[in-house]
């Protein structure tokens, strides 16, 4: 499920009092200010700011460190629900963390246990707090705007993105070739960055400094107008970590800001949520502020204004409960997403290590018969690997043309889209599975295939020469996909009428091309080979939405 709640995590260098006390000056700015509420006369425990906004206060000192905490609560009108803004600011509580930790959390419970809350934006106190403190994650300051890499600068940054305390991720935008770099940050990439605010460390990558940048990180460039997020533990000499740094291309970002914007905030937002606390903040007590009821003269009223008070907890508290339980249901989804996919990448390495000690085994015994035959050196010759497999995705569309068998019928715009985000062999699985799915048209038109594609992949014919694996292949969506009409709708795509009167198609045979990350792209494909004689493919391209995306 996409993330609703906003979370910042961040450190400063100043010690507890001096933090504590600009957080309380920009926290009263924040109430006053922005929110227009009255704050002349804040104490500890609960305030009443305006009929339905609270704000709890507690603070402590003692040898296991010292907090501060504000706790805002926001209850709407015509059960629109409750928004609850929490400010922690906490000092390191051992001795190999003196930093000061400041923890900013927004989340929306609706009214109604059934409805899903709301997402909840950048706030304001987030970013009045950075620009107030100055605050770092690992070796990175953490700001409001992206700060340019000059050439000077690109070791420095090296050593941010492989910094093994990093818990945020860093985005970093490139300039197109003759764009001037003020003119596209202004214009481009300050909106793509506008929910990034306290979830990430932002920066926009001069073009001078592009070329060191990226010949220091070989397998994770970025380049072209294209937006980059390097999670935590960025390995610059291991190729297969790249797949875990999801790229951006120009085209995505200048085609649909808005939506670019959203999308680039999505991973920096889970990630703020589902990784642990530091110590100093995983430790500290709940907070449990029991609201003051007014004093009213007889003791009939108080007893009302007591019920009152407790009726408020008791809501409080279930609000709470339901928040956990939404928690805990997506740790479970995301456990079960990830042994569905360990199981598959086993089951998937199983079968190629079966396939090469097959290939090793079968290599050797025709060595053996040629060493017989007397042709040593034939024997032993290297084999050059065929060099005329396309190189990009946009390649692979225009050589569709030498599949007698296959029709694309798809967006050719979102298969060219995947260049820029291609990671790994991506564009060769794409083509070998490609070319089995010509070999399997041709089977199927003669009616000798023996079943469908992914039977086929499992009992492949002793003379076919492309193989693919049929653990990459999936023949039906799931129930839940297939009842949703507008996962249904990703997923009908153009046919010719010969094929179907609708000239569409709703299509649920798909290949793995790519998995790793949220690009995962995914290749759909309707077999007419008894009618037509041929396989359509319908789509290239990123992964479509599901109940795991």
């Amino acid at each position: 499920m996409e993330p609703r709640n906003y979370r910042m995590v961040v450190s400063t260098a100043q010690d507890f009092v001096t933090a504590s006390a600009e957080a309380d000056r920009q926290l009263h700015r924040w109430l006053g200010e922005i929110k227009r509420l009255d704050t002349s006369a804040l104490d500890e425990g609960r305030n009443e700011l305006a009929n339905g906004i609270t704000l709890d206060h507690d603070a402590a000192a003692g040898r296991h460190g010292s907090y501060s905490r504000w706790r805002l609560r926001e209850t709407r009108p015509k059960n629109q629900g409750t928004w609850q803004s929490t400010l922690v600011v906490r000092s390191g509580n051992r001795d190999d963390d003196r930093r000061t930790w400041l923890q900013v959390d927004i989340e929306h419970h609706p009214a109604i246990p059934d409805l899903h809350p709301i997402r909840a934006n950048t706030p304001g106190i987030a970013r009045l707090l950075l620009d107030a403190i100055p605050t770092q994650d690992g070796l990175a300051d953490v700001g409001t705007v992206p700060k340019f890499i000059e050439p000077e600068d690109v070791e420095e940054v090296i050593e941010e993105l492989c910094d093994e305390s990093r818990r945020l991720p860093i985005v970093i935008a490139s300039v197109p070739h003759g764009q001037d770099p003020e003119t596209w940050t202004e214009k481009v990439v300050e909106p793509a960055y506008k929910h990034l605010t306290g979830l990430a460390v932002m920066y926009v990558l001069r073009p001078d400094a592009q070329t060191l940048f990226n010949a220091a990180l070989t397998y994770h460039p970025v380049f072209g107008g294209g937006l980059r997020t390097y999670l935590p533990g960025v390995d610059p000499a291991w190729q297969p970590d790249a797949q875990r740094h999801l790229v951006m291309s120009r085209t995505t970002v200048e085609s649909n800001p808005r939506r670019a914007a959203a999308l680039l905030a999505v991973l920096p937002q889970r990630l703020a949520l589902r990784l642990p606390l530091p110590a100093a903040l995983d430790s500290l007590p709940v907070q449990r502020t029991r609201p003051r009821p007014a004093a009213h003269g007889s003791g009939l009223d108080d007893l009302r204004a007591e019920n009152e008070t407790l009726t408020k907890m008791l809501d409080e508290a279930e609000q709470r409960e339901i928040a956990n339980a939404d928690v805990l249901r997506d740790l479970r989804q995301q456990l079960q997403v990830a042994e569905e996919q360990e199981f598959d990448q086993a089951a998937e390495n199983q079968d190629l290590y079966a396939k090469l000690k097959h290939a090793e085994r079968q290599m050797r015994a025709l060595q053996i018969r040629l060493e017989r035959a007397g042709q040593y050196d034939l024997a032993h010759a290297s084999v050059d690997a065929p060099t005329d497999a396309p190189a990009t995705f946009a390649e692979i569309l225009d050589r569709m043309g030498e599949f007698t068998r296959l029709r694309f019928t798809g967006d050719r715009r979102r298969t060219r889209e995947l260049d820029a985000q291609s990671i790994g062999n991506w564009v060769e699985v794409a083509w070998d599975a490609l070319h089995a799915l010509d070999n399997y048209a041709a089977a199927s038109a003669s009616g000798t295939a023996g079943g469908d594609f992914r039977y086929w992949c499992a009992h492949l014919p002793e003379d076919c020469a492309c193989p693919f694996p049929a653990g990459k292949v999936k023949m039906k969506e799931s129930k839940t996909v297939g009842n949703r009409d507008d996962w249904r709708r990703e997923r009908t795509f153009p046919v010719p009428e010969t094929v179907d009167p609708a000239k569409k198609l709703f299509m649920e045979a798909h290949l793995r091309i790519g998995g790793g990350n949220t690009v995962s792209p995914r290749l759909y494909f309707y077999d007419d080979g008894p009618h037509t004689g041929l396989v359509y493919v319908g789509y290239l391209g990123p992964h479509l939405t599901n109940t795991k995306s």
